[in-house]
């Protein structure tokens, strides 16, 4: 009886990209929006909010990932419904916007309120005394003033874009400078980067790039750059199952000018996403109730939902888009 082949020559060929992306995303934001009441806020939370990072952030996340389904023209329709039913249940957990302009008139020097507001506006939400407190604002000194580490400036430079806050205010953004301030703007030696480090590069992509609707916006030096490392930087968290920044670099490629989708780096992530649809943050056993699960693993599996939604939109048209 001969032996089967089993050399690395004769493994399947990974699924394309389109088709693994297509799977990651939907099963992702099914996962979040029958999990998403775990993610309301306390009874009584108001907007001086204790601590911002437990249900609050979790809800401008998820935010962020419908508003960039319903932005997608290639979404799939299933998938374009749950984004809304997301953000309608976000939308209602912030009061309908209400909390976002109380913390934003208490708390001047804040930013978060912007940021996560335009997430809605992206989706076609709109408060009105939100509207005109922030025109207000960003025609003044302060919210330029707020001391932030280089890749938050970008963060809010690009909301403040997207609300046409620059353009009410006759204020140019210097795109240059702030990049030049970040540690990607420096093109510095690849291997040293370290954890947090990736977070804060991949980040300045997002918003230099609006989440990949500006890929063009890139500069050419930083393209390069990011062309010849990403991919040496995801094999290097595959290879320790960091699948939080795993994910989030896989967006990085698809905010790129050509677009860098690899179809075993996308096999590689739709191979942990668990069958319900949620993305483990790392190679540790996913334990705990539903609850736990949900504090643990909401944000990779809305990363998974962006990196999925994104390689999609980037994608060929037709290219793999077989049926789920």
């Amino acid at each position: 009886m001969s032996t089967p082949n089993t050399s690395p020559l004769s493994a399947p060929a990974p699924a394309p990209v389109p088709r693994s992306a297509r799977q990651v995303a939907g099963r992702a934001l099914g996962w979040l929006r029958r999990h998403c009441e775990l993610g309301t806020l306390p009874p009584g939370t108001t907007a001086e909010l204790a601590h911002p990072d437990s249900i609050y952030k979790p809800l401008g996340e998820t935010a962020l990932a419908g508003s960039l389904v319903l932005r997608a023209e290639r979404a799939d329709p299933q998938d374009r419904r749950t984004a809304r039913e997301l953000l309608d249940f976000a939308w209602w957990e912030l009061r309908g916007g209400d909390m976002l302009y109380e913390r934003q008139l208490r708390y001047l020097m804040m930013t978060d309120p912007l940021e996560l507001y335009t997430h809605f506006v992206r989706a076609g939400y709109r408060h009105r005394r939100l509207d005109a407190l922030l025109e207000h604002l960003y025609g003044v000194v302060t919210p330029y003033a707020v001391e932030q580490v280089p890749n938050r400036r970008l963060a809010i430079a690009n909301a403040a874009r997207l609300m046409g806050l620059d353009r009410a205010a006759g204020r140019e953004i210097d795109w240059r400078l702030l990049t030049d301030a970040t540690w990607l703007g420096n093109t510095p030696e690849p291997w040293a980067v370290d954890w947090m480090t990736a977070y804060s590069m991949t980040h300045t992509v997002f918003h230099l790039t609006d989440w990949g609707a500006r890929p063009g916006d890139l500069p050419p030096r930083l393209e390069e750059y990011l062309q010849l490392w990403l991919p040496v930087w995801l094999e290097v968290w595959r290879e320790v199952e960091e699948w939080d920044l795993f994910a989030e670099l896989l967006i990085v490629g698809a905010c790129l000018r050509e677009p860098y989708l690899d179809p075993a780096a996308w096999a590689g992530l739709a191979a942990v996403q668990h069958e319900d649809g949620l993305v483990p943050r790392d190679g540790k056993a996913v334990d705990g109730d539903d609850a736990q699960r949900f504090r643990d693993h909401h944000h990779p599996t809305v990363v998974a939902a962006v990196a999925g939604t994104l390689a999609l939109a980037r994608s060929l048209p037709g290219e793999g888009e077989a049926a789920r």
